[in-house]
């Protein structure tokens, strides 16, 4: 069996719906990964509206800027480095309150339909930013 390869420059960002802040690109689905991998950005004081997920646990590896993120009313600040675990059940969002993007990889298990809502997004756009913050992580190889 042949492994798979994602290069950053087939990386395809949506939106879940019109007008959203935040852009996400499924770099693994269900299709070839039992965990499912999203690159993810918000734009500057953007933010997802409180979200849950009941069955899946989500899971964020933030790459860059600066942000809050709400879980059942607690608040915390995440940053570059911070991995943030949010439970399934949680109500959650996460703001970015940085005055650039912010960016996490973002892992979802089990998926639920996750990738799949994204994917039927309306495309967001992808710009040279995105696929260099995916060459980042793999330029110190």
């Amino acid at each position: 069996m042949l492994p798979i390869v994602i290069r950053p420059g087939e990386l395809e960002m949506h939106h879940i719906s019109d007008g959203d802040t935040v852009r996400l690109g499924v770099l693994a689905g269900p299709d070839i990964s039992p965990v499912t991998v999203i690159l993810e950005s918000w734009d500057p004081a953007g933010s997802q509206p409180p979200n849950t997920h009941p069955h899946s646990t989500e899971l964020f590896l933030f790459l860059r800027g600066q942000g809050v993120a709400n879980c059942d009313g607690n608040e915390v600040t995440v940053q570059p480095g911070d991995t943030l675990v949010l439970p399934q059940g949680s109500v959650h969002y996460i703001r970015n309150a940085g005055a650039s993007r912010m960016y996490s990889i973002t892992l979802m298990s089990p998926d639920d339909g996750f990738a799949s809502l994204v994917r039927r997004g309306p495309l967001a756009g992808t710009d040279d930013e995105d696929r260099a913050v995916l060459a980042d992580l793999t330029a110190h190889r």
